[in-house]
């Protein structure tokens, strides 16, 4: 398709490439503020107590979302791998299937979560005292599963489709539309820290809901919905292509449940919460990058499906050095920026506060490595090589940090799980390195 050819197929440059990704890197950091925006309202209205509970019962959400992305970021690459061959129709079916699936799965988890709840939450962290609050917030969230998963699939097929602008459109609306309800249901009408997970639902909703009237509507665009098939080889491609992805967010997600349950021993709920600012600052400036590379992956697809080698060695030596100035450039303001993040969190709780600008500080080392990690990931699952991506995830975000932090807070206390985060970052990028040199003569990258 010729509207095919102006999306993807674009001369590589630092520039270009900076351009086609621009609205994803917009799109993401907004969508990570607003995310966090739930947890902004709750501290400073409800208190940190609340926003302990937040950040306990938000992991089953992001296990759900983790499923969400696999498909989407694996059924991404294959779909774009297909458009580079030429095979649209094989693409739209495809597509339509892998939302399909979405659909039926994140249904599964709704219904498990709200039957389950209670052995759910106190398996998160959730103690007697803090349960009626998790309980209020993880209900709505629940619920909305199938939204959301909807919304994080739609906003990466748009990029795929040549649409990024409007995934930032979705992003913009959902974020608008979940601040304004947070303050009308916390502030105005008072609806607890439920208020916050109604709101959330609300963004979420909007944005699937107006992402599935374009794909019904685009009948002359790369790519829409079609009658589709049942592509089991298909789904299992895109499963692996994806499951790097999916392991590195359940793994976070585990390892925020082992982070919770950790800090509740050592420093109460105050730790849990001084936890979820640092976790924050992490989702916020780390956005940059993971959105670049977010933006970029299609392109990689399109180009490694195309065969044009020479333009993917270009893309490769170029992504690096833009990741590396990025990378850089976030260490360096994770110092001044620290203590303000923390007061919209902890502002007049003084040692949540000092305890979350203490942790900023040890954790901000990882920002020199995390972007290289990423990238890591990123472009063997644009390759179609979900093992090695799964690999580099797996240990990056579990065995590499999970293991840290269970010995170091035996050592050090509370900043023991603090070191843990740019130790996993360190013995991570021994292994990005590692399958850079040793992929580098199948794909033809450099």
């Amino acid at each position: 398709m010729e509207q095919l050819e102006n999306t993807l197929n674009i001369k590589v440059s630092t520039a270009s490439l900076l351009k086609y990704a621009l609205l994803t890197i917009l799109s993401n950091i907004f969508m990570n503020i607003y995310s966090l925006v739930d947890e902004l309202f709750v501290s400073n209205l409800l208190g940190t107590d609340a926003l302990s509970a937040v950040s306990i019962a938000a992991p089953f959400l992001a296990i759900a979302l983790a499923i969400g992305t696999m498909i989407a970021t694996g059924g991404c690459a294959l779909v774009s791998n297909q458009m580079g061959k030429g095979k649209d129709e094989e693409a739209r079916k495809n597509f339509t299937f892998f939302v399909l699936f979405a659909v039926i799965v994140s249904t599964v988890f709704c219904i498990i979560g709200i039957v389950l709840r209670k052995p759910i939450l106190h398996a998160m962290g959730a103690d007697e005292m803090l349960y009626s609050l998790c309980e209020a917030y993880a209900v709505p969230i629940f619920l909305l599963i199938p939204f959301a998963m909807l919304s994080i699939i739609f906003e990466i097929f748009l990029v795929a489709a040549g649409k990024p602008s409007l995934g930032f459109g979705l992003s913009l609306a959902g974020g608008i539309t979940n601040i304004i309800l947070d303050y009308v249901l916390i502030k105005v009408i008072p609806c607890g820290v439920a208020g916050a997970a109604y709101a959330t639902a609300a963004g979420y909703i909007l944005q699937s809901v107006i992402g599935l009237v374009f794909f019904f509507a685009n009948r002359k665009g790369s790519l829409c919905f079609v009658r589709p098939w049942f592509n089991g080889k298909a789904l299992l491609k895109a499963c692996s292509n994806g499951m790097s992805e999916m392991v590195g967010m359940l793994a976070v997600t585990i390892t925020m449940i082992a982070m919770n349950i950790i800090l509740m021993n050592l420093a109460g709920s105050d730790g849990v919460a001084a936890a979820a600012i640092i976790l924050s600052v992490q989702t916020i400036l780390s956005a940059t990058y993971a959105g670049y590379i977010q933006g970029i992956a299609p392109v990689i697809s399109f180009h490694y499906g195309s065969e044009n080698y020479t333009e993917l060695n270009k893309l490769y030596r170029i992504a690096l050095k833009t990741i590396a100035v990025m990378s850089v450039i976030t260490f360096l303001i994770s110092f001044p920026l620290a203590r303000p993040i923390a007061l919209l969190f902890a502002r007049g709780v003084k040692s949540v506060l000092d305890m979350a600008v203490r942790g900023i500080f040890i954790f901000s080392g990882a920002f020199l490595l995390m972007g290289f990690n990423l990238f890591a990931s990123g472009f063997f699952t644009a390759l179609n090589d979900g093992k090695t991506s799964a690999i580099l995830s797996l240990f990056r975000t579990l065995i590499f940090l999970i293991i840290p932090l269970l010995v170091f807070p035996a050592v050090f206390g509370v900043d023991g799980v603090w070191i843990s985060m740019p130790t996993a970052e360190v013995l991570s990028i021994l292994l990005s390195v590692f399958y850079f040199k040793k992929m580098k003569s199948n794909y033809h990258y450099a």
